[in-house]
């Protein structure tokens, strides 16, 4: 053993990691690795909630309560304790513990992060880099302005707050695309900068703010006009003229190109606010879809789920499920998969207690929730996803080939008789089983309220009438500039009943296809906007008394 050696038996690990530009999506597979290890997790402010969620949940985060700058506290020699944050890293690190120090974009762009990670070395500490995707380069490509082309050109990186004269006068005097990290308030003073030094006022220049979020936006000018363009754009004079932008300077950043290129300010829902009042549970996989659209969800629960009054009829039906007095079981719902699974758990049983019983699923989340308890569906409808659809395939009751006539089916203590009265036609028995109860869920917070009432959402998913009457019940009416998008015509039909537009109206009885038909609503309406020559905006920016469009964060 090499005696001069840095003893690290007693020190953790620290990992400087790149948490990217603002968007989840683009953290890097070896990041969201390193989060979900880390037994301390130090953050820049902006980046604190896109690393949260990988990391453990008692994850000890020691700058957590200082998310906000105007709060974060000054050391005595006047150094802001975000930047000092080396005495705590090593400090988390000398007693062993793995400690993750994110930053925005890349941390080998970041000269105070450089100085976090000559102190571990002085000191010993072993440390490793995870690169992330640097504002500069990705949020240029989320504008829709690539930096180079075929005939190439270079490339020159510029932070305006410590550029000096030297380095204005070299860009200034260069044909090289220009990428500039700046403040909103400030552009037009670099582009003065730069049109001193050399280069045309007539150059064209892109300004984008919050880039990679579902809040960008991005403005086209030239170096002389920019001043014009975003004070006609009602974005300055502001006070939250502070907030970073980047900004492209050069050729590529042509509003002709940006208009073939622009792929994420284009989507269908891009920066809707979308209300998708289902449980988190039932809402996951619905609102990956309108992400994916460009959209904010913001679920709110309307029921909530309870066991069953009297449970002795549920613990009588798994005693003959597992004693052979079942055909077939039959799930209408994923909440019903629940209560089954968990009766089991109670009993001790798994899922070994299925076999040789058919088992049918309404549709395909009721399916993968079986799936994930170890059940294979032996029957999933093939067409319509509700009772009606199981039931077109559901097989009549054949003496010869159904040695037992009887159906087990757990479901909600509200369901409707459409599926029990279906079976009995087919022949055969059904035990119909209360497995639990839905309730009215509580009301959500009262800013989620007022923003229901006062139009402050886009749209609004309802996904049954029991939604519609819930939401209604738990937090009012949504606003009338709230475009209502309803799952079929029985759910369209409460709407309107209770006093409420319907704007979209899924062609089936599915989730994702009503989130289809919300993205078909929004695509037409964009196009529609800027065939009139008119600026694309949100249906909540059209409330009476709501501002124009603000580029916050």
């Amino acid at each position: 053993m090499n005696p001069t050696a840095p003893n690290h038996s007693a020190s953790g690990q620290v990992t400087f990691l790149g948490a990217g530009p603002g968007d989840p999506g683009l953290l890097t597979l070896r990041a969201v690795e390193a989060l979900a290890s880390a037994d301390v997790l130090i953050a820049d402010p902006q980046v604190l909630d896109v690393v949260r969620v990988h990391a453990r949940a008692n994850v000890d985060t020691p700058l957590q309560a200082s998310t906000d700058e105007a709060s974060i506290p000054v050391t005595p020699n006047g150094v802001s304790a975000l930047r000092d944050t080396a005495n705590l890293v090593m400090a988390a690190a000398r007693t062993g513990k793995r400690v993750v120090r994110a930053v925005t974009g890349d941390p080998g762009l970041d000269g105070y992060v450089a100085e976090e990670m000559l102190a571990c070395a002085a000191e010993g500490i072993v440390f490793e880099v995870v690169p992330g995707i640097a504002a500069a380069v990705g949020v240029p490509a989320y504008a829709g302005v690539p930096l180079r082309d075929a005939q190439g050109a270079d490339v020159r990186f510029i932070d305006a707050r410590s550029a000096d004269d030297r380095c204005w006068a070299e860009l200034g005097a260069s044909d090289a695309t220009a990428v500039v990290s700046t403040t909103l308030d400030s552009v037009a003073s670099a582009a003065g900068e730069l049109v001193t030094a050399g280069r045309k006022p007539d150059t064209p220049l892109s300004v984008t703010v919050a880039g990679t979020t579902t809040r960008q936006r991005t403005w086209t000018a030239t170096l002389g006009s920019v001043a014009q363009v975003l004070k006609a754009a009602k974005v300055l004079p502001s006070p939250d003229g502070g907030q970073p932008v980047i900004a492209v300077v050069g050729e590529r950043s042509a509003p002709a190109q940006r208009d073939q290129l622009s792929w994420f300010e284009s989507k269908p829902l891009f920066g809707w606010r979308v209300l998708v009042p289902r449980t988190k549970e039932q809402a996951a996989s619905l609102s990956d879809q309108l992400v994916s659209y460009g959209a904010v969800p913001h679920e709110v629960p309307t029921i909530a789920v309870e066991p069953p009054r009297t449970p002795q009829q549920m613990e009588r039906a798994v005693k003959g499920l597992v004693t052979g007095r079942y055909e077939w079981i039959a799930f209408t719902s994923v909440n019903a998969v629940k209560a089954v699974r968990e009766k089991f758990e109670e009993y001790g049983l798994d899922a070994r207690a299925f076999a040789g019983i058919k088992v049918a699923a309404v549709g395909e989340q009721t399916a993968k929730a079986l799936v994930a308890f170890g059940v294979k569906p032996d029957l999933v409808p093939s067409g319509e996803q509700s009772a009606a659809g199981l039931l077109e395939d559901w097989p009549p009751y054949d003496p010869v080939f159904d040695p037992i006539d009887r159906v087990f089916l757990p479901r909600a203590d509200i369901a409707t008789e459409t599926l029990v009265a279906g079976l009995i036609e087919l022949g055969w028995e059904v035990d119909d089983v209360t497995a639990y109860r839905t309730v009215r869920a509580s009301p959500p917070p009262a800013e989620t309220r007022e923003a229901i009432k006062g139009g402050g959402f886009d749209a609004v998913l309802f996904t049954s009438s029991s939604t519609v009457r819930n939401l209604v019940g738990i937090a009012g009416k949504p606003h009338n500039v709230t475009v209502i998008a309803c799952i079929g015509p029985a759910t369209a039909k409460t709407a309107e009943e209770h006093g409420l537009r319907v704007d979209v109206m899924s062609p089936e009885p599915s989730v994702h296809k009503l989130a289809e038909a919300l993205a078909d609503f929004g695509a037409k309406r964009r196009d529609s906007a800027l065939e009139a020559g008119d600026p694309v905006t949100r249906p909540s920016e059209r409330r009476p008394g709501a501002r124009r469009r603000r580029a916050t964060p």
